[in-house]
C-alpha cells in the first residue's frame, strides 16, 4: 500500500510538471512571435507604395464592358481620380492608404506631396467624371462589390480625419459615395446567395467594409440592410472548411471574412454560439494556421497569397477583439503579418500596387 501511494504521488507530480512544461512551452512560443508595429518609420516606408502608383497609368487593367468605339478611352480619361495602380479598386485603396497614414501620423516625409495629390485627384470635376462612368449603360455593376467596399472605406477614413484637406476631399467625393451606397441598397435585396470565393467578389468582405462606413457616418438604412442580409446569408452556416484554404490565388479567407462580418452584426452572446458551430477550432488555444506561401512575387496572381496573410490577420484580430477566449488568435495574426510585411516594399509592381493597403489595414487591426 505504501509503495502504491508513492507511485500515485509520483504520477501526480509528473503530470503537473508535464502540464506546467506544456504551458511554459506554449508561452515561450507565443513570446517568440514579434508583434508588428506601424510606427512613423514603417509609415514612411509604406507611404511610398501608393505614391508610386496612384499617378502611374500603365500597365492598366480596365475591366470594362465596351458599348461602342466611344468607350475606347485611356484610363485617365475614363477615371480621372482612380486611374493609377493597375486597376480602379487598387487606385481607390491607394488613396485610402495615404489618407490613413496621414490621419495617424504627423510629420510624414511626403505629407506635402500627399496633401497636394489628394486635393488635385479628388476634385469635384474628377469625381463627377467617375460618376458618369458608373451611370453608363454597360457598367452599372462595375467593381461590385470589392471596389465599392474600398470606396466606402476611403470615404470613412476621410470622415474620421480632422483636417482641411479631408473636409474638402470628403465633400468632393460625397456624390460618388452616395451613388455607391445606393448601389448597395439596390443590389443586396436582389442577391439570393452570398459569393464565397477568396477574391474580389467575396460578399462578406464587401459587407464588412460597407458596414463600417454605415456605423461611422450614421447611415442607418445601410447598416440595417447589411445586418439583415448577413444573417440571411450566414446564420445557419456550420463547419466551414478552413483546411481547404487558401486556394492558389486567394487574397481573402472565405471562412475568416465571414466570421469577421458576423462578429460585427451579432451580439457577443450570439456570436459565441454561432462561431462554436461555424469554426469551433478557433477556440482551441493550440489552433494553428499556416501562412500562405508565395512562390513568385512577380506573378500577379501568385502574389495574392501575401494578401491572404494580411487579410487573415485583420479578420483574426477582429474576431479576437473583446473576447478573452480568442486572444490566442492574435499570435497567429502576427505570424501572418510578419511573413509578408518584409517583402512588399521594393518588390515588383505586381504586388506593390496594392499590398501596401492590405499591410496598413492589417497593422491597424493590432491592439
Amino acid at each position: 500500500m505504501k509503495h502504491l501511494s508513492i507511485l500515485i504521488l509520483a504520477l501526480i507530480v509528473f503530470g503537473c510538471n508535464t502540464n506546467k512544461e506544456k504551458e511554459e512551452t506554449k508561452s515561450t512560443n507565443e513570446a517568440q512571435v514579434s508583434i508588428p508595429k506601424l510606427d512613423l518609420e514603417q509609415a514612411n516606408r509604406l507611404a511610398e507604395l501608393p505614391l508610386a502608383c496612384v499617378s502611374t497609368e500603365y500597365p492598366n487593367r480596365l475591366g470594362q464592358t465596351l458599348g461602342g468605339d466611344e468607350d475606347l478611352q485611356s484610363p485617365q480619361e475614363l477615371h480621372p481620380t482612380f486611374y493609377g495602380c493597375f486597376d480602379w479598386h487598387s487606385a481607390v485603396h491607394g488613396h485610402w492608404s495615404m489618407v490613413s497614414l496621414m490621419r495617424q501620423f504627423k510629420g510624414l516625409e511626403k505629407d506635402a506631396e500627399i496633401n497636394h495629390w489628394l486635393l488635385e485627384s479628388i476634385s469635384k470635376d474628377n469625381i463627377l467624371k467617375e460618376i458618369e462612368y458608373f451611370e453608363g449603360k454597360h457598367n452599372k455593376s462595375y467593381e461590385r462589390t470589392y471596389g465599392w467596399a474600398w470606396l466606402l472605406k476611403l470615404a470613412e477614413e476621410l470622415h474620421k480625419w480632422d483636417h482641411l484637406v479631408a473636409r474638402k476631399a470628403e465633400i468632393n467625393l460625397q456624390p460618388l459615395t452616395d451613388l455607391i451606397v445606393e448601389r448597395y441598397l439596390e443590389f443586396l435585396p436582389k442577391l439570393n446567395y452570398p459569393i464565397r470565393v477568396g477574391e474580389h467578389p467575396n460578399t462578406a468582405f464587401g459587407l464588412s467594409f460597407a458596414y463600417d462606413y454605415a456605423i461611422t457616418v450614421g447611415r442607418e438604412d445601410l447598416k440595417t440592410l447589411i445586418e439583415q442580409r448577413a444573417k440571411d446569408f450566414y446564420s445557419n452556416d456550420n463547419g466551414c472548411p478552413i483546411t481547404w484554404e487558401p486556394s492558389g490565388f486567394d487574397f481573402l479567407s472565405p471562412c475568416l471574412e465571414e466570421a469577421a462580418l458576423m462578429k460585427r452584426v451579432l451580439s457577443k452572446e450570439e456570436f459565441t454560439i454561432w462561431i462554436s458551430k461555424f469554426l469551433p477550432q478557433l477556440k482551441d488555444k493550440t489552433f494553428k494556421l499556416e501562412t500562405g506561401k508565395v512562390s513568385d512575387r512577380k506573378d500577379g496572381k501568385l502574389v495574392h497569397l501575401d494578401g491572404v496573410n494580411f487579410s487573415r490577420a485583420w479578420s483574426l484580430n477582429y474576431i479576437a477583439k473583446d473576447l478573452p477566449e480568442f486572444q490566442h488568435l492574435k499570435t497567429i495574426a502576427n505570424q501572418h503579418i510578419n511573413y509578408s510585411l518584409p517583402s512588399i516594399v521594393g518588390d515588383s509592381y505586381e504586388g506593390g500596387h496594392w499590398l501596401g493597403s492590405f499591410a496598413i489595414y492589417a497593422l491597424n487591426s493590432i491592439e
